[in-house]
C-alpha cells in the first residue's frame, strides 16, 4: 500500500464486504423499531419521540465525514 496505488476489489470481495453493512443496518432497523416503547417507558412524551429518534442518524451525517476526512488526511 506505500505505492499509493488502490487495490482492485472483485465482485465477490465487494459482496463480501457489503454483506457485513447490510447486518448493520438490518439491526439499526430492529433497535429502531424496539427503542420507541422504551422512550415513552422512561417518560418521553410523543412529541419527543421523533426527535430522540433523529439524534443517531443525525449525529452519524455530522461526524463520519469528519472522521473519513480526517482518516484519509484529505482535510
Amino acid at each position: 500500500m506505500l505505492s499509493g496505488t488502490k487495490p482492485r476489489l472483485s465482485f465477490w470481495q465487494i459482496i463480501n464486504m457489503n454483506v457485513g453493512f447490510f447486518g448493520i443496518q438490518y439491526s439499526f432497523g430492529l433497535q429502531q423499531s424496539a427503542v420507541n416503547p422504551i422512550y415513552d417507558f422512561l417518560g418521553a412524551s410523543p412529541d419527543e419521540i421523533p426527535l430522540l429518534n433523529l439524534a443517531g442518524p443525525v449525529t452519524g451525517l455530522v461526524v463520519q465525514p469528519i472522521i473519513g476526512a480526517l482518516s484519509d488526511k484529505t482535510w
